[in-house]
């Protein structure tokens, strides 16, 4: 008994290292060890006692480095193909300018085309990779079976998702590539556990999505925020290493492709005086109750559609898509050319002094709306970006004693609050977006005004109420047991 003692001692004293061990590399297998306060001393032997000792047998495990290797390796690709997917998509939306430049006419054919070839190849060859893809990351990690979570996130809808969101982006669609990248990183980060034997895949997909936000936008503080606050809804301790580690090496990955920037470039726009807080006031409200609307009609629209659809499938699918791309094709044309794409260059002028009209605003929404309504492939992060900016614009002569850039800032962080209900989310991710740390406080008013305003108006989520659809298809076909 004596000699155990000292043995009992020194296992209690490494168990902060194996804690520590843990936390700075997330693929360290956890040990039990909560409960050894209760064990009976005497029952502990020596083995156990010494295998607590030994981190060396940590540190030369084959099986360990090979899981390490992985796990690294997964989120370097998820950082570079994030970045090339950028590349990418600016260069597609650079086709589609050269196109129309030939004549502001040729959406109106190209538009509804594309959008009828993008829902089709979806549907019959990609079918999970419509939309923005966030809510199939989020309904991956509430389904166990692994065939479950392969027709959410698998290699295979990683490649269907990137190209036909770049197609999209060639054809005019008004989506972005963030919401997408999100699904690329839970998908490679979910196939890295597997290669590596990790488990722990729930936790991976969360940290494969906060680094496919990172790697979009080159705002690593909003990808661990978003993880959190949007992809879990809770704060999960055991997450953290998973999540941080992925995102450091993915934001490395990303930022030796492309640098490191600011999405938005740097402004200096602030909110100064008592009398600005008005114009946030404004910006909230306006923003909130604008994100409400976006999010109730696509709820309201998509049940209204799925059993449309059904009815028909393909046939009502080519109706569907034909549709969306010929309402896309005609604001893009009136409002000329400004609501096709991500809506990146207005948001971006908005900010450096150059007004948006009025009307601005409500026509990039409903592009939006229908893009996202169509069935094909992408996300709503840059466009509701972009739809704030058009209403702080909007707003700005209302007050012309604040700062124009400041309002439109404003209001990207409330109309953003409004659609996604995740504040903490939108005033972070806007800040690494501009560089504009002195706008912190005004932000997160303006984000905290525009949630509940939202949150009044549609109490549903958006993200998280289209990711009970695909839970609800999965679980359909598999045993009950299998999901959670």
């Amino acid at each position: 008994m004596a000699a155990i003692l000292p043995d009992v001692a020194a296992a209690r004293q490494d168990i902060p290292s194996q804690a520590f061990r843990r936390a700075i590399d997330p693929t360290v297998p956890a040990v039990e060890i909560r409960g050894l306060e209760d064990l009976d001393i005497a029952s502990l032997s020596k083995r156990t006692a010494q295998r607590l000792r030994r981190p060396q047998t940590l540190f030369l495990s084959r099986r360990l480095w090979r899981r390490r290797l992985v796990f690294w390796g997964g989120a370097i690709v998820t950082g570079l193909i994030g970045a090339g997917f950028a590349i990418a998509a600016n260069r597609a939306s650079h086709f589609f300018d050269l196109v129309t430049g030939w004549s502001r006419w040729v959406p109106l054919v190209l538009t509804p085309a594309g959008f009828l070839v993008s829902a089709l190849v979806c549907r019959q060859v990609f079918p999970g990779a419509q939309g923005s893809g966030i809510p199939q990351a989020i309904a991956a990690r509430h389904i166990r079976d692994p065939v479950g979570r392969d027709r959410l996130l698998s290699m295979r809808l990683t490649a269907g998702k990137i190209l036909l969101t770049l197609f999209g982006l060639a054809c005019g669609a008004s989506i972005g590539r963030e919401g997408p990248t999100v699904q690329v990183g839970a998908s490679i980060m979910l196939q890295a556990a597997r290669l590596g034997g990790m488990g722990r895949e729930r936790g991976l997909i969360l940290a494969g999505s906060a680094a496919g936000v990172a790697a979009a936008f080159n705002t690593p503080l909003a990808g661990i925020v978003f993880a959190i606050e949007e992809m879990s809804r809770s704060y999960e301790h055991r997450t953290n290493g998973l999540i941080l580690s992925t995102v450091i090496l993915a934001g490395i990955a990303s930022v030796a492709l492309l640098g490191n920037y600011s999405y938005f470039g740097v402004t200096s726009a602030s909110i100064g005086a008592l009398s600005d807080w008005p114009a946030v006031i404004a910006c909230g409200l306006v923003g909130g109750v604008g994100g409400a609307c976006f999010s109730w009609l696509v709820l309201g629209c998509t049940t209204r559609l799925r059993a449309f659809i059904t009815r028909r499938p393909m046939r009502h699918t080519m109706i569907v898509a034909v549709i969306a791309g010929l309402i896309v094709a005609v604001l893009g044309i009136a409002s000329h050319g400004a609501t096709y794409g991500t809506g990146y260059e207005q948001a971006r002028g908005a900010l450096e002094g150059t007004p948006l009209p009025w009307i601005y605003a409500p026509m990039k929404l409903l592009a939006t709306l229908a893009s996202t309504l169509s069935g094909i492939p992408g996300g709503i992060f840059a466009p509701s970006l972009s739809v704030g900016a058009g209403l702080g614009s909007a707003l700005a002569p209302f007050f012309p004693g604040t700062s124009a850039g400041a309002i439109v800032v404003l209001g990207m962080a409330g109309y953003f609050a409004g659609v996604v209900q995740a504040p903490i989310t939108a005033f972070v991710i806007i800040v690494e977006m501009t560089a504009d740390h002195g706008m912190v406080i005004p932000l997160m008013a303006a984000a905290v005004i525009g949630f509940g305003t939202s949150r009044l108006i549609c109490p549903q989520p958006l993200y998280h109420t289209l990711a009970e659809y695909f839970i609800a298809t999965v679980r359909a076909t598999l045993p009950e047991e299998k999901t959670e």
